[in-house]
């Protein structure tokens, strides 16, 4: 199953709540929600308050990437927020499998990503206590970047590990998908797209999605 998770961080931020509503509406089956610290990339952009603030319009699988260090602090009140899944990131944890615990024992689904120049190998440990794995296609920190067609590796790495290890668990991909780029990363293994300029830079946010979806399917 095709699901495409648009990044609120190419949303007008001016009309968060009318942007969200209208992705619902256009049939994205997540929201994809990009959280950063200033630490562990280059950018700060939102916490829970607006991800509490914006829960309401949308009744859709909310999608939280927490590219922030040591996320295990703020778990929690991600998932009073409202939160779905909380994926974090193996290179900013101390404690990857009592993160991913922790987010499993809130109620939310867990997920782990990596960065592009990261040997998928440092996934295999935490597979048991995954529901979903992130492949980064671009390096984090900011929307509108191109896809990092090597990282494509890293798909085929991680769908590989996950059937041998007999898992059930989808590979999200983030970073640099377009209508073009989603068919590389659907043939490597990835079943989650998530896309900012690619819906919310076009004119018609459900025809973007649907086309996005049909383009996965190719």
């Amino acid at each position: 199953m095709t699901i495409i998770s648009p990044s609120i961080l190419s949303c007008d931020f001016s009309k968060l709540a009318e942007e969200v509503k209208l992705t619902a509406k256009a049939g994205a089956e997540y929201l994809h929600v990009d959280v950063m610290d200033g630490m562990f990339v280059p950018n700060l952009t939102i916490g829970p308050c607006v991800v509490s603030a914006i829960r309401p319009h949308a009744d859709i699988v909310f999608d939280l990437h927490l590219m922030i260090n040591e996320p295990i602090r703020y778990i929690a009140e991600f998932k009073k927020a409202g939160a779905d899944i909380i994926t974090v990131h193996e290179e900013a944890c101390s404690d990857v499998t009592e993160t991913l615990k922790a987010i499993r024992a809130l109620g939310c689904k867990a997920g782990l990503s990596i960065k592009p120049k990261t040997d998928p190998e440092k996934l295999r440990p935490y597979l048991p206590y995954c529901d979903m794995i992130l492949i980064m296609t671009v390096e984090p920190g900011f929307g509108g970047q191109s896809y990092i067609h090597a990282a494509t590796e890293n798909i085929r790495a991680a769908a590989k590990m996950i059937k041998e290890g007999g898992y059930d668990i989808p590979i999200e991909v983030d970073g640099g998908i377009t209508n073009e780029t989603i068919k590389e990363a659907a043939a490597a293994g990835a079943t989650i797209f998530v896309a900012g300029s690619a819906v919310y830079k076009k004119p018609d946010i459900a025809r973007a999605i649907w086309e996005l979806r049909e383009n996965a399917a190719i």
